[in-house]
């Protein structure tokens, strides 16, 4: 068999990612061309990007490892998306994954770009035992405010599961209607795998929602924006006044009708969220 081009190598071991094998990379150290010498840096480069990804991942199941190592399999993370959107239902989703589940790149969704979410959020749906969407409409922001209604879309995604979990783990939230053992941990997101997964999940179900609602509601640039109050949609506003997916709870919505911002009082007693940073 003749020797792999360059070219060859480069899409085998670098663009597709396959482990590059010992008598390739010692053919490779062998050879005195520039272009050898370029491939196996990036090669070794892509090695050790791999390996601090791997990491970060391990670091990420810490919460999950506790509980699967105890016995306790299905553990679900939550998390929602669009809080503080002036339009649109609040979403959230919860996720069951599998012992020892990882996938690269997953990570809190804010973090990510919208192709990566979505490419994510494919591979997420077809991996985990279990996962669904919840949401809370616009009228039930508007009646119950927001903070309640983010619970509200959170239990209704765990309600939603084809699984019943054993323990929730939830972004800096508790949710009290449901007889769980729950953890919430501050900047979940960034630091549970499955509340990532969840937090992938729910922002691009939402997204995808916000571009429905464009289409029916033309002019605010829901499609764009999705709801937030950047200075494209304020303009917009004023000048279209509010649609029915608008939260007239919100203080630009209410400004826009002509009247006096809604005080919204988080409740007490319901469990704070803890920062367990120090745990690693």
């Amino acid at each position: 068999m003749r020797p792999r081009t360059l070219a060859e190598l480069r899409r085998l071991y670098l663009e597709e990612g396959r482990p590059l094998p010992r008598d390739e990379e010692e053919r490779l150290r062998n050879d005195p061309r520039a272009g050898a010498r370029a491939l196996l840096a990036a090669i070794e480069k892509r090695r050790r990007q791999n390996r601090a990804e791997g990491q970060r991942l391990r670091k990420m199941l810490a919460f999950e490892s506790a509980y699967w190592e105890r016995g306790v399999l299905e553990v679900a993370g939550v998390d929602e998306a669009g809080m503080s959107p002036l339009a649109g239902p609040v979403f959230a989703a919860a996720v069951i994954l599998p012992r020892g589940w990882k996938l690269a790149g997953v990570d809190d969704s804010k973090k990510l770009d919208s192709e990566t979410r979505e490419r994510l959020a494919v591979r997420i749906r077809e991996t985990a035992l279990a996962w669904a969407i919840g949401r809370a409409e616009v009228e039930e922001i508007d009646e119950l405010n927001i903070y309640r209604a983010g619970l509200l879309a959170m239990r209704r995604a765990v309600e939603g599961l084809a699984r019943t979990p054993q323990a929730l783990l939830i972004d800096a939230r508790r949710i009290p209607e449901l007889r769980i053992e729950q953890v919430p941990i501050i900047k979940g997101d960034a630091r549970s795998l499955s509340i990532a997964a969840a937090s992938i999940l729910a922002k691009t179900a939402r997204d995808a929602f916000m571009v429905e609602l464009d289409a029916r509601y033309p002019g605010y640039g829901f499609a764009r924006h999705k709801g937030y109050p950047v200075p494209e949609h304020l303009r917009a506003l004023e000048a279209l006044g509010p649609c029915p997916a608008h939260r007239r709870s919100f203080a630009p919505v209410r400004k826009v009708l002509g009247l006096d911002p809604v005080q919204v009082e988080l409740p007490l007693g319901e469990g704070s969220p803890v920062d367990q940073s120090s745990s690693g």
